[in-house]
């Protein structure tokens, strides 16, 4: 039977769900946390971007006690470290740096250089956006500032000075952006899917391949760290290094505008993309409707978000990037939730025989839009019984063929595997089928397994998120284990009690690992939801 505490609970999940529903309305960026990675890159190549002072002292404040940058695993803090030392070596060497300054920066990235010498020499690295080019290109940077004058003449940069740069790690190719520029060089034409990241290559791009100013209406590839890089690709070759300031058309172009934009929103430090909102309403907007949670205001709201999101040709996660599978499957999957009369037409385009593309030109396939593809099909068929049937059947068993041994299934998107499997699922549990459903209770028992003595769930250690994606698993899954389900009930209403101290940890990857706030609480509010009802 359900307490009184408990129905407290419930109202008070209801109420919560329609306050983030109104606060994600009225967001144009989204909610998400700084990166550390971005941020570092802007200061190396935006100095005359109002808040440089306060983003050199967030780069010195969030250094940890070893020496590192970032969050999660020890190989996930490469590419924020490499990106914060080459950050700080470039402040060193501004003209406009005092002595106390200098001196400051310099004994920081020494010990980020430290660090980075602890690291595993070869991985295994996290499949993050475009590491094979980011990390060359800022190992070459780095060595580029050790080997100048000013490096030589600082003493807080201890040996590193006068030593040995760092070497490229293992896994890593030296000249991969090289590579990558001169092929494109050669083809003529730069890929959109290059944009997001396009500080890995502006420097060696040949000017053809650079965008030009008035063909931008947003950031490049929505990103801080390639708008930033675009930027300064433009400044006089004469300027020493974080001193550049670029050329006229490119200050006053809508690429800059819209990154001053960013930093006032974000408190002049930056996030992985912007703005999210595309992703973060459709992504909230699933949660909560799945668990029938989007009622009145919040349901029109949802709709509103919906029908002002969809393209025929192909949704795109983010001004500047281009359409994708994942959107747009989550696109066909809300709209089919909420009544809209948009069908799946929209996914033919990046299916490749036996399964979707996440965008055209992808290297590596991605379980999670696959599996928002499958339950997108699912509820499109459920108005027409008979569309997308072979689609739907080849879709489960490239699933089912690409579940781990282990029960679970990883995704490029995202650090834990319970993001990837909770999403496989709910997809495969919707589809039927006697492989579906030997697949979702292979996943079932190893999340029972894997629960934690205090009721949840996670990779590093037991996180909201994660324990609500586990919920999710155990419910569809209709697994008979009602003391996990209990005692995940209790840490989820311990950790989200007022006043409670829970951080959701960034476990998202884009270039460095960060934590989408708003779509987060949405499966957390979810998983809440859903368990209350089981024990209404």
């Amino acid at each position: 039977m359900e307490t009184h505490g408990g129905t407290a609970v419930a109202r008070g999940v209801d109420g919560q769900a329609a306050r983030l529903v109104a606060s994600v309305d009225q967001d144009a960026w989204g909610a998400v946390r700084p990166s550390l990675y971005e941020t570092a890159r802007v200061v190396s190549y935006a100095p005359w971007l109002t808040g440089d002072e306060r983003r050199i002292a967030y780069l010195l404040d969030e250094q940890a006690d070893d020496g590192s940058w970032g969050e999660g695993a020890e190989s996930y803090r490469l590419v924020p470290t490499l990106s914060a030392v080459e950050a700080l070596l470039a402040v060193a060497r501004r003209q406009t740096a005092s002595a106390e300054l200098s001196g400051r920066v310099c004994a920081a990235a020494a010990r980020g250089l430290g660090a980075l010498r602890g690291l595993p020499k070869a991985g295994p690295w996290p499949d993050t956006a475009a590491a094979e080019i980011l990390v060359p290109a800022l190992v070459d940077r780095i060595g580029e500032h050790l080997a100048s004058p000013e490096a030589a003449g600082s003493e807080h940069l201890g040996p590193w000075h006068r030593g040995p740069g760092l070497p490229v790690p293992g896994g890593y190719h030296a000249q991969a952006p090289q590579y990558v520029a001169a092929k494109y060089a050669a083809v003529g034409e730069l890929p959109v899917k290059f944009h997001h990241t396009f500080e890995g290559l502006g420097a060696r791009l040949v000017d053809a391949l650079v965008p030009e100013p008035g063909s931008l209406d947003c950031l490049l590839g929505s990103s801080p760290a390639a708008t930033a890089a675009w930027a300064d690709r433009s400044s006089p070759a004469v300027q020493r290094p974080g001193d550049r300031v670029p050329a006229p058309g490119v200050l006053a172009s809508a690429a800059v505008r819209e990154l001053r934009e960013v930093g006032r929103r974000y408190g002049h430090l930056f996030p992985e993309a912007a703005p999210i909102t595309v992703f973060e309403r459709l992504w909230v907007a699933a949660a909560l409707s799945r668990a029938g949670l989007l009622d009145g205001a919040g349901r029109w709201a949802a709709r509103g978000w919906v029908e002002r999101i969809w393209d025929a040709a192909g949704v795109r996660g983010a001004p500047g990037l281009m359409i994708d599978a994942d959107d747009t499957a989550m696109a066909v999957l809300t709209a089919a939730r909420l009544g809209l009369p948009f069908g799946p037409e929209p996914l033919a385009l990046f299916h490749n025989g036996t399964h979707y593309d996440c965008y055209l030109g992808e290297d590596t396939g991605s379980v999670t839009a696959n599996a928002h593809a499958l339950q997108a099909l699912t509820a499109a068929a459920e108005r027409d019984r008979g569309a997308v049937a072979a689609e739907r059947a080849g879709l489960a068993d490239w699933l089912v063929s690409v579940q781990q041994p282990d029960g679970l299934w990883p995704d490029k998107w995202h650090a834990s595997p319970y993001y990837a499997t909770e999403r496989t699922v709910t997809a495969l549990a919707g589809h039927g089928g006697a492989h579906a459903e030997a697949a979702v209770a292979r996943a079932a028992a190893r999340v029972v397994a894997e629960q934690r003595e205090d009721g949840s769930w996670g990779v590093w250690g037991g996180t909201a998120e994660e324990t609500a994606y586990a919920v999710k698993i155990l419910l569809r899954a209709e697994a008979p284990d009602g003391p996990a389900l209990a005692a995940a009930r209790a840490y989820l209403d311990a950790v989200c009690a007022p006043g409670a101290d829970h951080r959701h940890p960034p476990l998202w990857h884009d270039k460095t690992l960060y934590a989408p706030l708003a779509m987060i609480e949405a499966e957390v509010l979810s998983a809440r939801h859903l368990l209350g009802q089981r024990h209404g």
